[in-house]
């Protein structure tokens, strides 16, 4: 079976580099599922879970905030990202707390509450539960 050179790169340290069959990400106009040989491409990365088909039998999940993909021509896929983290990385109580605590300053309708910050901290606490399989 064909694979590609799957490299995940954040600020702080390389969180994933190794061969895969297929890498599911969302993007900013949708999923986008990237095989071996895919054509040259990139695009940038929403919030979401994305999905590393490691070969038949194995599948990881990460829980990835923003940041580019790039597939070059020679059959390497990197993801410069904000944030990353492999599912089981994820803890799962402290993503609830901040999920909380976000929908807290949302309900909350006070004054000064920066709710675009609270919003991207929401949906980042969902993402990281929904990686780690705590589905909210």
């Amino acid at each position: 079976m064909s694979s590609l050179h799957l490299e995940i790169v954040t600020p702080e340290r390389t969180v994933f580099s190794q061969e895969v069959t297929m890498v599911i990400a969302q993007t900013v106009d949708g999923q986008i599922g990237v095989l071996p040989g895919h054509i040259p491409l990139v695009t940038v990365l929403e919030t979401g879970v994305m999905r590393v088909q490691v070969d038949q039998e194995q599948e990881q999940k990460l829980a990835v905030s923003g940041g580019f993909l790039e597939m070059s021509p020679d059959n390497k896929l990197t993801i410069l990202a904000q944030t990353a983290e492999l599912a089981d990385e994820i803890d799962v109580e402290r993503a609830r707390q901040a999920l909380a605590r976000a929908e807290a300053r949302l309900n909350g309708k006070r004054e000064g509450i920066d709710i675009v910050r609270a919003e991207i901290a929401m949906q980042k606490a969902i993402t990281r539960l929904r990686a780690a399989g705590d589905e909210e």
